[in-house]
């Protein structure tokens, strides 16, 4: 059990931190636009990633600089194309910003779009399966338990994140409330994108 609240407590205080992944299921909460669907791939993606970091692939992944890299710049461009959606939609007339409206988006442009958020994240990997998957290696026998408490932290965050926006939906029924959410959403997309090229 201890193992278990362990991996909780660790992935909770790393998932908290708000980056591209985390506000984009907010805003799909918001608009209420394919919400299971994004929540499922979150879950899925952190599955295999935080287990594959407990069966050992962290030094895999470790041995291979180059790959790490390669992968830094291709998030980075998207992030920085993502940020520049984000600021057309904040700067485009009042209904584009409609989350009724903004619902319509096909199931697989969500899909794909958290899929790149979350798998073109270099910080994933390193968070995850190196990071949780080398604290996992010092429980022994028990990292089994510890990969579980870790994925059940990604688990409920993303859950609450997803379905839980909908409480700040009365908010987000002005305008004025998506132009500021979209530009933040830009300036946090490049500035992740500056910190991945130049850390």
């Amino acid at each position: 059990m201890g193992a278990y609240l362990a991996g909780f407590a660790l992935s909770a205080s790393l998932i908290l931190a708000i980056g591209a992944q985390n506000a984009f299921v907010l805003r799909q909460g918001l608009k209420g636009s394919h919400v299971g669907l994004v929540v499922a791939i979150c879950c899925l993606s952190e599955f295999i990633l935080i287990f594959a970091g407990v069966a050992g692939f962290g030094a895999l992944v470790g041995a291979v600089p180059e790959a790490e890299r390669w992968i830094k710049w291709a998030g980075a461009g998207f992030l920085a194309v993502y940020g520049a959606m984000s600021l057309r939609a904040a700067l485009g007339p009042p209904k584009a910003l409609d989350p009724a409206a903004n619902g319509v988006e096909s199931a697989g442009r969500a899909a794909a779009t958290c899929l790149a958020l979350t798998w073109l994240n270099p910080h994933v990997y390193l968070d995850t399966v190196v990071f949780l998957g080398s604290v996992a290696s010092g429980y022994g026998a028990g990292r089994w338990a510890f990969g579980t408490g870790a994925f059940s932290a990604s688990a409920v965050f993303f859950l609450a994140l997803g379905y839980g926006a909908r409480l700040l939906q009365p908010v987000f029924a002005s305008p004025t409330a998506w132009r500021v959410l979209d530009g933040g959403m830009a300036l946090l997309m490049w500035s992740l994108a500056v910190l991945l090229v130049t850390s």
